[in-house]
C-alpha cells in the first residue's frame, strides 16, 4: 500500500484539518485521526498510475462526468465493477429498451443448501448511469476492451454464508407492487453502493440537511454542486473519494460485511493485474470504474502495484443461466431501498444537466428508445473530442479539494418558468383523477414549494419540496382514484419507466412462444392486456395458437394468459375460445422459463417429472400430472410413465390424505380412457386393482382414526364401490370389501352413518332397517344433539352411494317433523354449519332429490303425504269391463290393427291381413305356412332333404321321432345360447 506524503498535493489541506480537529473536539482526539486519514485516502487513490473513477449508483452527476472524461482520457481498457460471468450479455442491452437488469439464474443448485433455489443475482442497468455510459463507449468503440471484474454471480453466494441476501430480497419482494416485483426475488448488485452504513450518521445528515430521505440529501448536496458545468474532472474524482472515505471510516463493526466487501476489493485489483500482466497494458491508458466506497481501499492489494496476493476460489457445480429482464424505476428504488420516485427524478436530471452542459453521452447504436445521432454533428464532436485527449503523461492534479470545501454553495436562482409549469401541470394530472382541483390550489402549491424551499436553506424548490407542496395544497382525506398526489408528482417528473427486452435479446424459448403466436396478430411484447379470439372451426391452424397458450396457463403466472371462454378438460376441446394475454406485461417470467428448456413442451415434461419423482410427491399429485401429460402433451407414453409412477406411491401410502383427490382424478381418467382409446391402459388397470386391495385393507383402521376425517372415507368407499366392476374383472374378490367393512367399528356419529350406508350397498342392511335405525336416534333424546354428525355423515355417503338420496332426505324431513322447537332452533344453525363445512359438493344432489319429492307448490303442502307415511298399495289385480272378455297373446292384435299396421309399415311386410274365417295356424302347422323361415333354419343347422307330401300335421313327439338328428341339434343350440 504506497504511504502519504506529508508534503504532497494535500499537505495545505491536512494541517488546516490537524489545526481544525482540536477546535471540534476540545481536544486531541480520534476526530483527527479520521479526518487525516481521510485526506490519505483521498491522496492515495488520486496518486494511482490507473485511473480510478469513483461513482454512485444512478446518479446524473457520475453520469455526466462520465462521458466528458471518456471524451477526453479515451481509454483503451475500461475495468467494471461488474459480475465478471455476465460479460457476454452485455452486447444484447443493444436490442433493449432501458432500464433492464442482466440476470444470472441457476434454478437446480449444487454446492449450496437446497433452500436457497432458486438463486437469482439482477444488475439493473439506466440510461442515467455511469456503467451504461463506459459499457456503450467500450463496445462501440474499436480497440477498446472492456473487462468486468467483479466477483462472479457463484461468488456473491458463496460468500454469502448466512443466506442473509436471499432472505432480504424475498422480504423486498413480498408487499411490492406489480411495478416493483420486476425483480422478483433476486439478489441485486449495483455499482455504486454509496449510502452510510453508521445510522446516528444518517440520521444527523438529514436532520441538518432538511430533508425527509438519504435520496433527497444526495440529490440536493452531492448531485447538484457537482453536476454544475463548474465542476471539472478532477473536483469530482476528489470530491467523490472523500464522500467515500468518510463513510467507510463512520462504517459500523459489522465485520462480516467488512469482510466480504475488502474480499470484493482484493478479488477486483487481483483481476486487473492478471488482465495488466497478461495483456502487457500500460495502466495510464486504462480507466477503472467503481463505487466510491470500493476506490479509497486499504486492502494490501490495492494498485496495479499492489503488493498483497488473493486467492481466488474456484466456482461450484452450480449450471448458471444468464439473461436479460425487464426493470422499471419502481423496481429499482425497492431492489436498493430507494425513495420512492427518486430514480425517476435523477432520469429527469439527466435530461436537464445534458442540455446544460452540453456533453454528448454515448448510447449503443441501434439502442431502441434514443434517438440516432445526426451525421453534420458528430463529426464536430469527434473532432472536440480528439482536441480534448489528455496525454497519457499528465501531470498529478491539484489539490481541488480545498477550495470546493471552502467555496460557498452556489443559489441557483429561482425558475419561475419551471416552477409554474409544475404547478400547473399537477393540477392538471389531479382534475384527470378526481381531486377537485383550481388555479387558486396551482397558485397555492407555486407559493408553498418557495416558502419550503426557503425553510430548508434552499433558494431554489427541489422536486422534493414541490412534491410536499403538491401533497399540502390539493391531497384531501380520500383519495378519489387510483392515484394518490404524491404518485402524480413522481408520474409528472418521468414517471416509472419499464424496460422491455428485445426480440433478437430473448432465450430461444421466448423467441419460439412469439413465433408460434405470430398468426394471432398480436403485438404480445407490449405491456398491458391484449384480448386474442381464436376461431379454430374456420381457421384450424389456430389449434397450435390454442395448445401454446394452454400450456402457457400452466406454467406462467396467474393474468399472464387467462382464458375468458374455453375450456379444455380430458376428452373435450373447445372449437371457440378467448383469451386475455398478458406476456409483456410478465417478460420477466417468460424469460426465466427459457432459462429451463428451449421449448414449452420440454419445460412442461421436466416439471411434470420434477413433481412426479419428487420428495413431497403424493398419489393425487402425480395423477394430476399424469392428467396435465394427457391434456397439454398428449404423450401417452409419459402418462404411462407418471401413471407407473403413481402407482407405486400408492401401494406405500398408509394414509388417506389424498382419497378424494385419487377418487375425482381416477374417474376422469376412467372415463376419458373408456371413450377415446378401445382399451384401458396397462396401468391404470393394474391401479385399480391395487388400490382396491389397498383401500380394503386400509378401511378399517380409517373408520378408526381420528385424523381420518368422514370426507377421506367417504372417497375411499367411493373408489371401492365405483370401482368394484373393474376390479371383480380385474381378479380381485368382493370378500374383501365385505370383510372390511364387518371389520370396522367407528365411533364417530357420522362415521358410523357413513358404515350404515355402505352395508345398505353391499346387502347386509335393508332400506327399512336403515329407516328404524334413524327413527331410534330421533327417539332418543341423548343422541339428538349429535343428529346433525349423523346427517353429516349421509350426505357425504352420497358419494359412494348415490342411490340414498331418498333415505337422506327423508332424515332430514323426520328431523323436522319429529323435533319440537325448543331442540330444533338451538340444533338448526348447527346442522348448517356441519353440511357446508363437511358436505357442501354434495348438497345439490341432496336438494335435486328433495325437489322430486316434494311438492312444487305451496298450495299443495298441506294435503301432501310424504312417500315413506303412504301405505304400501295392494297388489294389482286384472280386472276386465262388464261384457268384454280379456284378450290374451294373438287375439290383442285383430283387436287393435291400426297398432299392427304400423309396425307391419315400418318393417316392410305387405301381405296383409289373414281371411277371418280361416283359423290361425300354430304349433307345427305354422312351419307350412312359412317354409322360407323353416328353409333358413334348416340351411343354419346343415339339414338335408325336402318337405313331406300333404297331409295332417304330425305332433311335436311325433316330429321327433322322425327326425332324431335335427332334434340333437336344436337341443344342443339351446343348450349353448
Amino acid at each position: 500500500m504506497n504511504a502519504p506524503q506529508e508534503n504532497g498535493t494535500f499537505a495545505a489541506l491536512r494541517g488546516q484539518l490537524q489545526d481544525a480537529a482540536p477546535a471540534f473536539a476540545g481536544g486531541p482526539d480520534a476526530l483527527e485521526g479520521i479526518l487525516l486519514g481521510m485526506v490519505d485516502d483521498v491522496d492515495r487513490a488520486v496518486r494511482e498510475p490507473l485511473e480510478i473513477f469513483p461513482v454512485c449508483h444512478h446518479s446524473p452527476a457520475s453520469a455526466t462526468a462520465m462521458a466528458r472524461r471518456l471524451r477526453e482520457k479515451q481509454p483503451k481498457v475500461v475495468y467494471l465493477e461488474l459480475c465478471e460471468d455476465m460479460a457476454p450479455l452485455l452486447t444484447e442491452l443493444r436490442n433493449c429498451r432501458l432500464p433492464v437488469a442482466v440476470q444470472a439464474f441457476a434454478g437446480d443448485v449444487d454446492g449450496f443448501p437446497q433452500d436457497w433455489a432458486p438463486l437469482s443475482v439482477v444488475a439493473p442497468i439506466t440510461e442515467a448511469s455511469a456503467e451504461y455510459q463506459a459499457i456503450a463507449y467500450a463496445l462501440d468503440t474499436p480497440g477498446v476492451e472492456l473487462v468486468l471484474v467483479d466477483r462472479s454471480a457463484d461468488h456473491v453466494f458463496q460468500w454469502d454464508t448466512g443466506g442473509e441476501q436471499t432472505e432480504e430480497a424475498a422480504a423486498q419482494d413480498s408487499d411490492a407492487p406489480a411495478e416493483a416485483a420486476l425483480h422478483g426475488e433476486a439478489v441485486g448488485v449495483e455499482l455504486g453502493d454509496l449510502r452510510p452504513r453508521f445510522a446516528e450518521l444518517e440520521e444527523h445528515l438529514l436532520r441538518h440537511g432538511k430533508v425527509r430521505h438519504w435520496s433527497e440529501w444526495w440529490h440536493q448536496y452531492v448531485e447538484v454542486p457537482l453536476g454544475d458545468s463548474a465542476a471539472d474532472h478532477d473536483t469530482y474524482r476528489q470530491v467523490m473519494f472523500l464522500i467515500g472515505s468518510l463513510f467507510r471510516r463512520l462504517a459500523p463493526g459489522d465485520g462480516t460485511r467488512v469482510r466480504v466487501d475488502e474480499d470484493r476489493e482484493r478479488y477486483m485489483w487481483t483481476r486487473m493485474r492478471e488482465h495488466l500482466a497478461s495483456t502487457g497494458t500500460d495502466p495510464a491508458d486504462c480507466l477503472y470504474v467503481c463505487g466510491a466506497f470500493h476506490a479509497v481501499s486499504r486492502v494490501e492489494e490495492f494498485g496495479a502495484h499492489g503488493t498483497g496476493t488473493f486467492a481466488i476460489s474456484p466456482r461450484t457445480a452450480t449450471t448458471w443461466q444468464y439473461g436479460l429482464i425487464p426493470s422499471s424505476h419502481a423496481a429499482i428504488e425497492a431492489q436498493f431501498g430507494l425513495a420512492a420516485g427518486s430514480v425517476s427524478i435523477a432520469s429527469t436530471e439527466w435530461a436537464k444537466s445534458l442540455k446544460r452542459t452540453r456533453v454528448r453521452p454515448y448510447r449503443l447504436a441501434g439502442q431502441a428508445g434514443t434517438k440516432k445521432p445526426s451525421a453534420q454533428k458528430a463529426p464536430a464532436a469527434k473532432a472536440r473530442g480528439a482536441q480534448a485527449v489528455v496525454p497519457a503523461a499528465e501531470s498529478a492534479a491539484a489539490d481541488r479539494l480545498s477550495g470546493f470545501l471552502r467555496r460557498p454553495p452556489v443559489l441557483d436562482g429561482l425558475d419561475e418558468a419551471e416552477l409554474l409549469g409544475w404547478s400547473v401541470d399537477i393540477v392538471r394530472a389531479a382534475r384527470r383523477n378526481g381531486y377537485l382541483a383550481s388555479t387558486a390550489d396551482a397558485i397555492a402549491v407555486f407559493e408553498t414549494s418557495v416558502l419550503l424551499a426557503g425553510m430548508r436553506d434552499r433558494a431554489k424548490p427541489t422536486p422534493y419540496d414541490f412534491q410536499d407542496a403538491a401533497v399540502t395544497c390539493i391531497e384531501k382525506d380520500a383519495v378519489p382514484g387510483r392515484r394518490d398526489v404524491r404518485r402524480l408528482v413522481e408520474i409528472m417528473m418521468g414517471g416509472d419507466r419499464i424496460g422491455q427486452v428485445g426480440y433478437d435479446a430473448l432465450p430461444p424459448l421466448a423467441r419460439d412462444v412469439h413465433d408460434r403466436l405470430a398468426p394471432l396478430g398480436l403485438k404480445l411484447q407490449q405491456r398491458g392486456v391484449q384480448r386474442a379470439l381464436l376461431d379454430m372451426a374456420s381457421r384450424p391452424e389456430l389449434r397450435a395458437c390454442s395448445d401454446v397458450l394452454w400450456m402457457l396457463r400452466r406454467l406462467m403466472p396467474h393474468g399472464t394468459a387467462r382464458p375468458i371462454m374455453g375450456e379444455r378438460r380430458l376428452g373435450e376441446r373447445s372449437i371457440q375460445e378467448s383469451w386475455d394475454l398478458a406476456l409483456g406485461t410478465h417478460q420477466r417470467a417468460l424469460i426465466e422459463l427459457g432459462y429451463e428448456g428451449v421449448s414449452i413442451e420440454q419445460v412442461l415434461e421436466q416439471r411434470l417429472r420434477r413433481d412426479a419423482y419428487g420428495p413431497q410427491a403424493t398419489t393425487a399429485t402425480v395423477l394430476a400430472a399424469v392428467e396435465d401429460a394427457v391434456l397439454y402433451l398428449r404423450s401417452r407414453r409419459l402418462a404411462e410413465e407418471l401413471g407407473t409412477q403413481a402407482l407405486k406411491l400408492l401401494a406405500t401410502e398408509r394414509s388417506v390424505d389424498g382419497a378424494p383427490e385419487v377418487l375425482r382424478r381416477v374417474r376422469g381418467l376412467l372415463a376419458y380412457y373408456r371413450t377415446g382409446e378401445p382399451v384401458l391402459p396397462a396401468w391404470i388397470e393394474s391401479f385399480v386393482k391395487t388400490g382396491y386391495a389397498h383401500y380394503c385393507t386400509l378401511l378399517p383402521v380409517a373408520f378408526r382414526d381420528e385424523d381420518a376425517t368422514v370426507g377421506q372415507v367417504a372417497a375411499m368407499l367411493g373408489f371401492l364401490f365405483s370401482m368394484e366392476s373393474l376390479a371383480l374383472s380385474l381378479g380381485c374378490d368382493r370378500a374383501q370389501l365385505e370383510l372390511a367393512v364387518a371389520q370396522s367399528h367407528p365411533e364417530e356419529p357420522s362415521k358410523t352413518a357413513l358404515l350404515w350406508a355402505a352395508q345398505v350397498q353391499l346387502g347386509t342392511l335393508s332400506r327399512a332397517e336403515l329407516r328404524d335405525r334413524c327413527d331410534a336416534l330421533l327417539d332418543n333424546p341423548l343422541v339428538v344433539p349429535a343428529y346433525p354428525r349423523y346427517l353429516s355423515g349421509f350426505v357425504h355417503a352420497l358419494e359412494p352411494v348415490p342411490g340414498l338420496a331418498d333415505v337422506v332426505v327423508e332424515a332430514v324431513s323426520n328431523a323436522f317433523g319429529r323435533l319440537p322447537d325448543a331442540v330444533l332452533l338451538p340444533w338448526l344453525p348447527l346442522l348448517i354449519t356441519t353440511l357446508r363445512s363437511g358436505a357442501a359438493e354434495l348438497a345439490p344432489l341432496l336438494i335435486r332429490e328433495a325437489g322430486r319429492i316434494f311438492p312444487g307448490r305451496l298450495a299443495a303442502l298441506d294435503e301432501w303425504i310424504p312417500p315413506w307415511r303412504t301405505p304400501p298399495a295392494p297388489p294389482a289385480t286384472r280386472r276386465s269391463l262388464p261384457g268384454v272378455p280379456l284378450r290374451q297373446g294373438a287375439a290383442l292384435l285383430p283387436a287393435h290393427p291400426a297398432t299392427c299396421d304400423a309396425v307391419a309399415e315400418l318393417l316392410g311386410c305387405a301381405e296383409g291381413w289373414t281371411q277371418t274365417d280361416v283359423p290361425p295356424a300354430s304349433g307345427a302347422g305354422l312351419l307350412s305356412v312359412h317354409p322360407a323361415a323353416c328353409d333358413a333354419v334348416a340351411e343354419l343347422l346343415g339339414c338335408e332333404g325336402t318337405w313331406a307330401a300333404s297331409g295332417p300335421a304330425p305332433s311335436g313327439a311325433e316330429l321327433t321321432t322322425r327326425h332324431p338328428a335335427t332334434a340333437t341339434a336344436l337341443d344342443s343350440l339351446l343348450t349353448t345360447t
